[in-house]
């Protein structure tokens, strides 16, 4: 399969890897030159820009950080949008809000190309191995036709259905949880410290209790040894996903209460210079405000 990959930032390394391994013909393209590098010598074709990606190929993926990049791939002189051939596929596997979504969406539509979102689960090391979890949302035939990458890039898919909104909610509401999972868990990892329980003990109350999942088992490690510098998404890219929550809230008129507690310890984070940092480092904030020497 002739594949477009646009956006190669620590997941989408390990993806387009994946991609080349499996036998494909892979053009790349990403704003800074040096993420290009060890693809080209594993058989990746560079391109001077994202329109150029999709020259002949059957899919483009983006994997772009924020909503404003994905917008900025899309439109212009240079977009996919007046240069992607009608029969090539857009899947975008960032995180990226509903109403940015619905916007691609759109966009496509009235340029009578295709486009399919297909959030990730997981984390870069998960990204690497093909073991993400992946929820496309487009055409049944659209996604049949990319279902050859999903099978290289993930170890379960998700189908929600035709609309791409439904996958991006999925994603937005996963990160939702998952956030919130680790938010909770810095609160009662303080809790047991203060109140003289070795916080590693308590984890292995956790998680070898009601709690025997990856997010406790990973996150509440991360936690416990303060392992910051482990990272999987930083506090940046988890304030993105805090407000992404927000937007959605918002787009569903509904109050999204124990979001704000999530991204007010992120934003607290970011503003002591920890923004780099893995975002399970809200979990400090919690310790500090606890009366914690973290």
């Amino acid at each position: 399969m002739k594949v477009g990959f646009i956006g190669l930032g620590r997941m989408g390394q390990g993806m387009a890897a994946r991609i080349i391994d499996a036998g494909h013909d892979l053009r790349v393209f990403d704003p800074f030159p040096g993420q290009t590098t060890a693809l080209v010598e594993t058989g990746a074709i560079v391109a001077e820009s994202a329109a150029a990606v999709c020259n002949d190929r059957q899919v483009v993926i983006s994997m772009l950080p924020t909503d404003k990049a994905l917008a900025a791939t899309l439109h212009g002189e240079s977009g996919l949008l007046s240069q992607m051939p009608k029969s090539c596929i857009h899947m975008a596997m960032g995180t990226h809000g509903i109403a940015a979504i619905n916007a691609a969406h759109l966009a496509h539509n009235e340029a009578h190309q295709v486009f399919v979102a297909c959030p990730v689960l997981g984390r870069p090391d998960l990204a690497a191995q093909g073991l993400l979890k992946l929820v496309p949302g487009g055409p049944d035939d659209a996604v049949n036709a990319v279902r050859p990458l999903l099978e290289i890039l993930g170890q379960r898919t998700f189908e929600v259905g035709n609309n791409p909104q439904a996958a991006a909610a999925v994603k937005v509401a996963n990160n939702f949880a998952l956030g919130c999972a680790i938010e909770t868990m810095g609160e009662a990892l303080a809790l047991v410290e203060k109140l003289g329980v070795d916080p590693s003990l308590f984890l292995d109350v956790m998680t070898q209790g009601l709690f025997s999942a990856p997010a406790y088992e990973v996150y509440g490690k991360m936690i416990v040894d303060e392992a910051w510098a482990s990272i999987g998404a930083t506090a940046t890219i988890g304030l993105k996903d805090a407000d992404l929550a927000l937007e959605a809230a918002n787009a569903a008129d509904m109050p999204l209460p124990s979001a704000h507690i999530w991204r007010d310890h992120l934003a607290k984070s970011i503003e002591r210079g920890e923004g780099a940092l893995d975002w399970a480092v809200m979990a400090r904030e919690q310790a500090r405000a606890s009366g914690l020497d973290k």
